[in-house]
């Protein structure tokens, strides 16, 4: 029996302020423990929360961007259970009326577009954090990141596949960034996912039984956590069994999900509204002052990309994938207006030498001028493209411009014919059955023959008088 995976998934963004969602504590990362603290995060008697405005305007902005209906009126619930890093016994979150519902966010997996509905967007404060030791069956509680603001986006159950929705959040992050509202930093927990998945046969439109998974802190632990848990629900239908409604902790080291505890419904939370919270209203001129600090999204410039450059849909994501990575595209094409040429040694040798050094775009050693300059000496025809790679590689190392490079270690590419006329008489001279072979027919050889010119004169030949020179003298 065949089955259909029906996956849905709940983000957690932290947002971007300076100060927590109802206190004026700090939400700077990496401080000593307990540090950014006050009564009102700590939960002490006789503390009012107030809301911070900028949260609002950040959760806005992506509904937004994610085509949801902002409603004029919210409330803040609260979330009743009890834990050690929740000092109140329960969580301010939103429940029966959030700030946001109903939009989606279009993606495009394997070459087909697919729609993600999403259910709600809405605001809450994040719990805090505890600290295990590793030699004693001790835990310590760490309260800085209780009440930093977080964002949830809770999608519809319509993605039918891992690889979906691992493009689903690259998607959501991209647009995060774009807005310049979170950092998206999975590893420091600022952007967090919880996937609920459920299996049911090929065909029917009944869901089965979901189990939720955490632990997902990377775009390829969710993928991988979602395979293991089709398969393992799949063995357990076709065996007679029942699926257990429970959620389970992805185990990345064993590649295994491992059974953490049942899966609590929204009853078990006791929700009720925020007594110390006066409903939150949102007028028209509000959303309008967010529409019109909205800047251009990856969906957006992937279009003009397309449409302005002629660039491949393809190349045109790549390139839209993060905003730092498509500002360097567009950094780099106010020096030197070549898209394609610029997006090929973007995707090809900057890429690869990032991905190689594991760092991110926003630390690369070659600055966009820099890139620029060196495909300026290459269109000229000052370097060839062989020297042009050995010049990147220069440029990485020392971060001097390509220009400074071919000066100080005589890179300047020779154009001039009586300097290459001797060098290929030579070669020529030095293959006679490869040069008959050419003659009789076998064009192929070509390539040979300008390979040895090259490696005589050091790549410093230009490959295009070479061919010429060579087709002159060998008929």
């Amino acid at each position: 029996m065949e089955f259909t995976p029906v996956i849905g998934l709940e983000v957690h963004a932290q947002l971007k302020t300076r100060t927590k969602i109802f206190c004026g504590c700090s939400t700077a990362f990496g401080a000593p423990p307990n540090t950014h603290t006050c009564p009102v995060c700590l939960g002490m008697p006789g503390v009012l929360p107030v809301l911070n405005k900028k949260v609002v305007d950040y959760t806005i902005k992506m509904a937004l961007a994610t085509h949801c209906a902002v409603q004029p009126e919210s409330r803040f619930a609260r979330k009743n259970y009890f834990y050690p890093d929740l000092p109140k016994g329960y969580q301010i979150s939103q429940y029966e009326l959030p700030i946001a519902t109903n939009g989606y966010l279009d993606i495009e997996v394997e070459g087909r577009s697919l729609r993600i509905g999403i259910t709600r967007i809405h605001m809450e404060e994040d719990a805090g954090k505890l600290i295990h030791d590793p030699d004693r069956p001790i835990s310590r509680v760490d309260l800085n990141r209780t009440g930093t603001p977080l964002m949830e986006i809770v999608s519809e159950p319509d993605i039918r596949s891992p690889e979906a929705a691992g493009e689903y959040l690259r998607r959501l992050r991209a647009i995060l960034r774009y807005l310049d509202i979170s950092d998206g930093n999975m590893e420091e927990g600022s952007f967090r996912c919880d996937a609920n998945i459920s299996i049911m046969p090929e065909g029917s439109t009944v869901f089965g039984t979901r189990t939720e998974v955490k632990n997902l802190n990377s775009f390829k632990h969710v993928e991988k956590a979602l395979y293991y848990e089709i398969a393992r629900q799949k063995e357990i239908l076709l065996d007679g069994g029942q699926v257990a409604q429970e959620t389970r902790l992805w185990q990345p080291d064993k590649g295994q999900t491992v059974s953490m505890r049942g899966k609590e419904d929204a009853h078990d939370y006791r929700y009720f509204p925020d007594p110390d919270l006066l409903p939150l209203v949102v007028d028209d001129a509000w959303v309008d002052r967010m529409r019109a600090q909205m800047p251009e999204l990856p969906a957006q410039r992937q279009a003009r990309y397309i449409a302005d450059y002629g660039l491949s849909s393809a190349d045109a994501k790549v390139l839209t994938g993060s905003r730092e990575l498509s500002d360097y595209f567009e950094a780099c094409l106010t020096e030197f207006d070549q898209p394609k040429t610029v997006a090929n040694w973007i995707m090809g040798d900057l890429l690869g030498l990032l991905n190689a050094k594991g760092v991110e775009i926003e630390n690369t050693p070659v600055s966009p001028e820099n890139l620029a300059g060196l495909l300026k000496l290459l269109d000229a025809d000052v370097i060839s493209g062989k020297i042009a790679k050995t010049v990147f590689e220069a440029m990485a190392a020392t971060g001097q411009p390509a220009k400074t490079i071919v000066a100080e270690k005589g890179l300047v590419q020779v154009s001039d014919t009586s300097a290459i006329d001797p060098v290929v008489d030579a070669v020529i001279a030095g293959h006679p059955n490869e040069a008959d072979r050419y003659r009789g027919g076998q064009k192929k050889l070509m390539g040979f023959f300008v390979g040895q010119v090259m490696k005589q004169t050091r790549g410093k030949a230009n490959p295009k008088v070479v061919n010429e020179i060579l087709r002159k003298k060998l008929g």
